[in-house]
C-alpha cells in the first residue's frame, strides 16, 4: 500500500513538473513573439515616418515654388494635391482648353514636374495624376464624361507639339495618367457649405510608391 501511494505521489509530481516546464516554455515563446511583434511595429512605424517625411518635403517644395507666383492655385497641405479652378482652363460645359489655360499650363507644368521628378524624389514617386472634377449640374454620367475629357485634354496638350519642351518631358510619361471624377469629390467654402465654383476644377496629384503599404501598416498599428 505504501509503495502504491509513493508511486501515485511520484506520478503526480512528475505530471506537475511536466506542466510547469510546458508553461515555462509557453511563457518564453510568448515573450519572444511579443518582442518580435514590437520590433515589427517599430520598423513599420519607422517606415511610416520616412514616407510621411518625404511627402512633407515634397509639399514644402511645391508650396515654396508656387508661393511667389501669380498663379491661381491651391495646395492641399495634407495630400500635396494642387487645385486650380476649371474656369482657368475651360469654358463652361467645354473640354477645349482656352488660350489663357494654355498659358497657365505652360507656366505650371515645367515647374511642377521639375520638383516631383528631381533626383531627390524621383525614385519615391509612383504616379502623377491629372484629375477632372465638376459641379453637381447635370447627371453623374454626363459629368463623368466631361471630367474625363477635360483631364485627357490637359494630358494631350502637355505632350503636344504646341507645348514648349521641358526637361522632364520624356521621363514624366512613365508616371503621368489622367482620369475624371464627375462630381464625386465636391469642395466646400470657408463655412463648410458646398461650393460649386471650387468644385469645378482640375487637380494634379502625386502618389508615393509606399502609399498603399503605409495605409495597411497604419491600420495594423492602430488596431
Amino acid at each position: 500500500m505504501k509503495y502504491r501511494r509513493r508511486t501515485e505521489v511520484n506520478y503526480w509530481m512528475s505530471y506537475a513538473d511536466l506542466m510547469s516546464a510546458m508553461l515555462m516554455v509557453f511563457a518564453l515563446l510568448l515573450t519572444f513573439v511579443i518582442l518580435d511583434y514590437r520590433e515589427l511595429l517599430e520598423e513599420k512605424e519607422k517606415k511610416i515616418e520616412q514616407v510621411v517625411s518625404v511627402k512633407s518635403e515634397i509639399i514644402r517644395a511645391l508650396t515654396e515654388a508656387f508661393k511667389q507666383s501669380n498663379m491661381t492655385i491651391e495646395i492641399d497641405q495634407q495630400t500635396g494635391a494642387i487645385r486650380f479652378p476649371g474656369s482657368i482652363l475651360f469654358e463652361s460645359d467645354s473640354a477645349e482648353i482656352s488660350p489663357e489655360g494654355k498659358k497657365f499650363l505652360q507656366q505650371f507644368i515645367p515647374k511642377y514636374m521639375g520638383i516631383l521628378l528631381q533626383d531627390r524624389f524621383q525614385n519615391e514617386i509612383s504616379s502623377i495624376i491629372i484629375e477632372g472634377h465638376t459641379d453637381r449640374n447635370g447627371t453623374y454620367m454626363y459629368n463623368m464624361s466631361l471630367s474625363q475629357r477635360r483631364a485627357y485634354a490637359v494630358l494631350e496638350y502637355i505632350y503636344s507639339k504646341e507645348f514648349p519642351n521641358f526637361k522632364e518631358r520624356e521621363l514624366s510619361k512613365k508616371y503621368i495618367t489622367a482620369n475624371g471624377r464627375s462630381f464625386s469629390s465636391p469642395l466646400t467654402d470657408e463655412n463648410g457649405k458646398y461650393d460649386p465654383d471650387r468644385s469645378r476644377r482640375v487637380e494634379f496629384l502625386f502618389r508615393l510608391k509606399d502609399d498603399e503599404a503605409i495605409k495597411a501598416i497604419e491600420k495594423l498599428v492602430n488596431e
